[in-house]
């Protein structure tokens, strides 16, 4: 008959080790799997061509040029404004003057 063979000697970190495990909850395998989070997608914004250009220029421009650029380019709609006011008013004279006074 031969003899039992010792249990191997177990180091400090193998008794860490196993105590750990034995420690540690065994996962149950009749437990609901965790919920997991759905985002609700939300829809994307309209991209337009305006919204691209200011994308574009946002990262090319530094803060002060993109509002000395607006600034120009309001500067621009209002001229533009104002002449085609001009235009108009210059149109009411003309025809005031054409049909002249009228007698009574």
């Amino acid at each position: 008959m031969q003899a039992p063979t010792p249990a191997p000697a177990v180091t400090p970190r193998v008794r860490d080790i196993r105590e750990a495990r034995s420690a540690a909850p065994a996962p149950s395998r009749t437990a609901a799997p965790a919920p997991s989070r759905t985002l609700a997608a939300a829809p994307l914004p309209a991209v337009t061509v305006t919204g691209a250009l200011r994308a574009v220029e946002a990262l090319l421009l530094g803060a002060g040029q993109r509002t000395a650029r607006r600034n120009a380019w309001t500067s621009v709609l209002e001229d533009r404004r104002r002449a085609q006011d001009r235009v108009e008013a210059q149109h009411v004279l003309e025809a005031a003057r054409e049909r002249g006074p009228r007698a009574t």
